[in-house]
């Protein structure tokens, strides 16, 4: 008993050293991303108001704001960036093997998903839910209306979980008819393959906007769901989840505190509040524990803007934008009666 208690201790400690020297020579992401250059931040196909191109392929978009902000706060420049397009299938399998730095691509946060597949949640970005856009001739005004109806809708997503829910939960007998590409799933529902599509509500919203005659649809009042969009990080690496997650807190912040690209100069010399001053990195530390510069939280917001910039510029009524209304929505500022809010940056 004695030289198996012994033998069991000594593998133990085996074991512990060992456990040791891994952990030490491990590289974390944000040594692997500093080698390498730039951040891989990864998207979906183009959505408009998300992520999207425009006419010389540069992609933009409130998701692709994130991975610039990430770039900024690592690199000090936004442009040190590669957006990868996966599909929602691959999606997460190609984040949790190391293909991706971090995802960012309307991704809604589950408990499965956070803790099944070897990926982190970070930071709220955009609350959604899920409905349904149908032909206004169809007579049909209520998501109830739809038994026995072909709904076209986008495969290896919440979405498709939540239809199956719904018409199951209604006794609706509804049959999806299923697309990895948004693209094919709406203009499959344009020509008639299908009654009606579904999606997050913000998503269709653009989306429609691209239909022959956008008139000739409407979206129905029910919201199925609650869908938190979020970016991602391998599971983990605490320092890397820390960087992106404060990432999105900064722009939530500096709206808060009323910073944006335009005066951020000005307050970072001449602004007396000390919470302005800690953000900027004019004074204090709150850099050390993220291993980022100083001027980490300024880079960001002098190069990608705020929260607010950014809504307004990709989904409000900016040039680029998609039209969604933030006012009186759960993306309005907490200070507004929305639920964007940010934890004190001290």
């Amino acid at each position: 008993m004695k030289l198996l208690a012994l033998l069991t201790s000594v593998a133990a400690v085996s074991a512990m050293a060992f456990t040791g020297v891994t952990t030490a020579y491990a590289e974390s992401t944000l040594e692997i991303v500093k080698k390498r250059g730039h951040v891989r931040c990864q998207v979906g196909p183009p959505s408009p108001g998300y992520y999207n191109l425009d006419a010389s392929g540069k992609w933009y978009g409130l998701d692709v704001s994130v991975c610039q902000g990430v770039a900024a706060a690592v690199f000090g420049d936004k442009t040190k960036l590669e957006i990868q397009s996966v599909s929602s299938q691959a999606r997460f399998t190609a984040l949790a093997n190391g293909e991706s730095d971090l995802l960012s691509r309307t991704a809604t946060w589950t408990l499965t998903r956070d803790t099944q597949l070897g990926i982190d949640f970070v930071a709220t970005l955009f609350y959604d839910g899920q409905g349904f856009t149908v032909r206004k001739d169809s007579g049909i005004t209520s998501a109830l209306q739809l038994k026995g109806a072909k709904v076209c809708v986008t495969t290896g997503t919440t979405t498709e979980l939540n239809l199956a829910d719904f018409s199951r939960a209604n006794n609706l007998n509804i049959s999806a008819v299923t697309f990895e590409d948004y693209n094919v799933r709406d203009d499959t529902y344009v020509k008639g393959g299908c009654d009606a599509v579904t999606g997050d509500k913000s998503s269709m919203a653009g989306n429609l906007a691209a239909f022959p005659v956008p008139a000739d649809h409407i979206i129905l009042p029910e919201t199925l769901s609650k869908e938190p969009l979020a970016p991602a990080v391998r599971h983990g690496d605490n320092q890397w989840g820390d960087i992106v997650r404060w990432t999105v807190f900064a722009m939530i912040n500096a709206e808060e505190l009323g910073i944006t690209s335009a005066n951020i100069d000005d307050l970072r010399t001449n602004s007396k509040n000390p919470s302005i001053r800690r953000f900027l990195g004019v004074e204090g530390n709150i850099n050390e524990g993220l291993g980022l510069s100083k001027d980490w939280a300024y880079n960001i917001i002098k190069q990608v803007g705020n929260y607010g910039e950014n809504y307004e510029k990709y989904m409000g009524s900016g040039e680029q934008g998609i039209g969604i209304p933030r006012e009186g929505s759960a993306n309005a500022l907490w200070t507004n009666g929305g639920l964007m809010y940010s934890p004190p940056m001290r």
